[in-house]
């Protein structure tokens, strides 16, 4: 087994590009206490890759990271070609998840609304695209840390991980 040290960013890549490539400019501050090793950095695949090709390369990544990030825009939870299976693959992997609100509305409406169906009953955090947010969670590995013990209790709500957020 690979040693899992990359985190893996899960995203729209028609239209969520944007805040993928602001994640990247924020790990490259260096005033920034903020550090991804980006599965999507690793073993670039070509134009054109058939999709047995790419879901292999995709697994690859998967097998060596630590944490998943989901960035929730408003056709996230339509997405079932690569988004959807990425995720159940995290799951099946016990990747710890982290879902990231790019909508602009608030976390409840978007949970509501737009977030993965597959991910409802899953234990997962929800935070906003707020830097301060991110890098406590990510950084600081606060969401990484809790998950365990959180995955043990096996009995959990959305607001308890709302309310994680404050800690």
């Amino acid at each position: 087994m690979a040693y899992r040290n990359k985190t893996y960013v899960c995203f729209d890549a028609d239209e969520d590009m944007d805040y993928y490539n602001l994640l990247k400019a924020w790990n490259k501050n260096e005033d920034f206490d903020f550090l991804i090793y980006n599965a999507h950095e690793l073993n670039n695949l070509r134009e054109g890759s058939k999709e047995e090709t790419i879901k292999r390369k995709l697994k690859e990544r998967l097998n060596n990271s630590k944490l998943m990030l989901v960035l929730v825009g408003k056709n996230t939870k339509y997405l079932y070609k690569y988004v959807r299976w990425e995720i159940e693959q995290a799951l099946k992997l016990n990747i710890p998840i982290v879902c990231i609100n790019i909508t602009g509305y608030s976390i409840d409406f978007v949970y509501d609304t737009y977030y993965p169906t597959i991910l409802k009953d899953k234990l997962t955090l929800f935070i906003n695209f707020k830097k301060e947010e991110i890098e406590k969670n990510i950084y600081w590995n606060i969401w990484y840390n809790y998950f365990s013990t959180f995955k043990q209790k096996r009995k959990y709500s959305f607001n308890e991980f709302i309310n994680i957020t404050k800690i």
